[in-house]
């Protein structure tokens, strides 16, 4: 199950993650959010152990998402060691997120 990130375990659980970590910013009222959440969860069971994922509401988190420039959401961010290493915007397939994953573990 995706893990749920807010301002306050946001050092600890991504910036200090030993592990790849991906972010969905979202949103209750957003549509595309809702298309894209249960990807979300399906990836979170497929690379349990190797990389970390979660969702971040952006409605309930407001520096977070700000520090980072979310302006539209869906945004997924990819961040390895600390550092933003990939970003996807809006409702995109599956495949191109296990892509995104499957390039950071390699």
């Amino acid at each position: 199950m995706a893990l749920e990130f807010n301002d306050g375990n946001w050092e600890s659980e991504v910036l200090q993650s030993d592990v790849p970590v991906l972010v969905d910013f979202w949103a209750v009222w957003c549509g595309p959010c809702k298309m894209i959440g249960p990807i979300v969860e399906e990836l979170a069971g497929e690379y349990d152990g190797k990389v970390k994922i979660g969702k971040m509401n952006v409605d309930e988190n407001r520096d977070t998402p700000m520090k980072y420039g979310i302006r539209s959401i869906p945004t997924l961010l990819v961040f390895k060691n600390g550092e933003v290493v990939d970003k996807l915007v809006g409702a995109v397939p599956k495949s191109t997120i296990s892509g995104k994953l499957d390039a950071q573990l390699a």
